[in-house]
């Protein structure tokens, strides 16, 4: 038995996904987006959708590249912005960057830096669209999708920061599938994900994955809550499965708020716990 993931329509998401920016974004005052456009799937597919939701004109987006990301990733992310015609800037982060990683001595080059200075490069680029945001009154919009999130496969509080997310509740496969819906360019789809971080990046090569092979299995193993046993019964990879069961639970710390010690009756986020627009 192969898993799959569950029929998908993307009219119907794309509406919903609509409503829900606009929607969450005017219950605080907020008729703009703001977000970092990579030239990847995401990042088109959030931009698309904030489109259609507040209007081309007010949604901006921000290319943010480092000196060594790649000149394709620039141009598709510019390519996408025409297509849907939304404003865009470019703020070139090499120097914020490379200001931090003197002082620490850590090099993009060295493999053993890589991890760390990438982090660096994922948080710039926030700390730019953030500024942008108080800047312009426009609300930070994110692209991490579930797939992603729930592999621990992001920065924390880099890429995965953001006010209100369209795509964290879309596997990595449905977001093509919605790309290719929207209309993003076949290119754009066509590529395979990479941060981008440092020359030759690629997610699923970094992983040891495949995202059809994984979001299924992702999919049967946390929307459905089947026992990983019959999954490896019914022939799939044990090693696979049980790399999931680990990485999950490993990286819950970057989905959730950071820990608070009780010390009172009502404590934040713990007690004292209410919807994001509760007394407006």
């Amino acid at each position: 038995m192969k898993p799959s993931l569950p029929a998908f329509e993307p009219a119907v998401v794309t509406e919903v996904l609509v409503r829900f920016l606009r929607a969450e974004a005017q219950k605080f005052g907020f008729t703009r987006g703001v977000l970092g456009v990579s030239g990847g799937i995401d990042s088109a597919v959030a931009a698309a959708l904030a489109a259609r939701a507040f209007g081309a004109s007010n949604v901006l987006g921000l290319l943010l590249p480092y000196k060594t990301s790649s000149p394709s990733s620039e141009r598709l992310g510019r390519d996408l912005c025409e297509k849907f015609e939304i404003p865009t800037e470019r703020i070139d982060i090499t120097a914020m960057v490379d200001g931090y990683l003197k002082a620490v001595s850590l090099a993009v080059g060295r493999k053993e830096d890589r991890l760390r200075a990438g982090n660096v490069m994922a948080r710039s680029r926030m700390i730019v669209v953030f500024d942008h945001s108080a800047r312009d009154g426009s609300i930070v919009l994110g692209t991490s999708d579930k797939t992603e999130q729930l592999l621990g496969y992001t920065t924390w509080y880099g890429d995965s920061a953001s006010a209100i997310n369209p795509l964290g509740d879309l596997y990595k496969t449905q977001v093509y599938a919605l790309a290719e819906h929207l209309g993003v360019p076949k290119e754009i789809c066509e590529q395979r994900p990479t941060p981008d971080l440092w020359p030759g990046q690629s997610a699923e090569a970094e992983m040891g994955i495949r995202y059809e092979e994984v979001d299924a299995l992702l999919y049967e193993l946390v929307d459905r809550r089947r026992r990983p046993e019959d999954l490896v019964r019914h022939g799939h990879r044990r090693k696979l499965v049980e790399w999931i069961l680990h990485r999950v639970p490993a990286n819950q710390y970057k989905r959730r708020l950071p820990i608070v010690a009780k010390v009172s009756a009502r404590t934040v986020n713990l007690d004292f716990r209410y919807l994001r627009d509760w007394g407006r």
